[in-house]
């Protein structure tokens, strides 16, 4: 949904549509020279687009804007309305391309909050699947951290943390997924790898109790009782009402074995910091 700032001028759109011939139902006419018209004709007929839900045409329209009168006041409001049509059309590159462009030529402007939001959505929103490459996870980070930390007081700040929140937890999903393939093949030292990872890096997501159990098994499988144990102590004091922690309780007890940090490895470390506070 477009801002308020950035918000798209439906009301008395379609009358003043008419200025511009053939937009009843047919759609943009590319063909069209717009030189005999004014910007806000222009812009208004971009509008109607966005109105009838043809936000290609739309992005068209306001891109004639921005050409034939490149240094409006008309220009800057229809760079911003190219950037929220390309979205609304999934065209997410073209999208990205003009917001950053609204940054660049506008960076003081009250919209330029907008158009970094818009740019990280470009991002956020191709984040569908697990499964996928996590270049465009950490580019939508990337690009969300910018608006909280730069416009905190923007009405898309609070939108922009918890959008960041689910990408970060996202790319944690991506890392269990790949630990859980390398435990699977009883590629166990892997399979750490990536929980530690997790459990080190993404602690504040969802997946870390799940993490802390998946170790407990890599490291039982390897004979390495003690880490084994530090990882179900550490579940035990931060995530006892999980069933992650009841499994490793079952696992750990019916070996003999207590939920207790031991040893002098990483996880021993992070129970005494975390846990126990001792630092040194």
């Amino acid at each position: 949904m477009v801002g308020s700032k950035a918000a798209v001028r439906f009301a008395g759109a379609i009358l003043l549509a008419a200025v511009l011939t053939a937009c009843s139902s047919k759609g943009a006419d590319r063909d069209q020279n717009l030189e005999g018209f004014t910007p806000e004709q222009i812009f208004t007929r971009g509008e109607y687009e966005l109105s009838q839900n043809r936000s290609d045409d739309a992005a068209w329209y306001f891109s004639e804007v921005e050409r034939l009168y490149p240094y409006s006041d008309w220009a800057k409001r229809a760079l911003i309305m190219q950037a929220f049509s390309f979205h609304s059309d999934k065209n997410y590159e073209e999208s990205r391309a003009a917001a950053q462009r609204y940054i660049d030529f506008y960076p003081t402007d009250e919209d330029a909050a907008y158009a970094q939001y818009l740019l990280a959505l470009s991002y956020y929103d191709q984040i569908d699947e697990v499964g996928r490459d996590q270049g465009l996870t950490f580019q939508a980070l990337q690009s969300l951290r910018t608006v909280i930390e730069v416009y905190p007081d923007s009405e898309y700040a609070t939108s922009a943390v918890l959008k960041f929140d689910l990408a970060f937890d996202h790319l944690a999903g991506k890392e269990m997924e790949i630990g859980r393939y390398y435990l699977r093949q009883d590629h166990y030292i892997a399979a750490i790898n990536r929980f530690r990872v997790v459990v080190e890096d993404f602690q504040t997501t969802s997946h870390t109790a799940e993490a802390l159990y998946r170790l407990v098994e890599a490291y039982l499988s390897l004979g390495l009782l003690d880490e084994a144990q530090s990882a179900g102590a550490i579940l035990g004091y931060n995530y006892q009402s999980t069933e992650w922690y009841d499994d490793a309780y079952k696992l750990l007890t019916s070996r003999g074995l207590k939920l207790k940090s031991r040893g002098n490895n990483w996880l021993n470390t992070i129970y005494r910091q975390t846990i126990k506070g001792e630092w040194l």
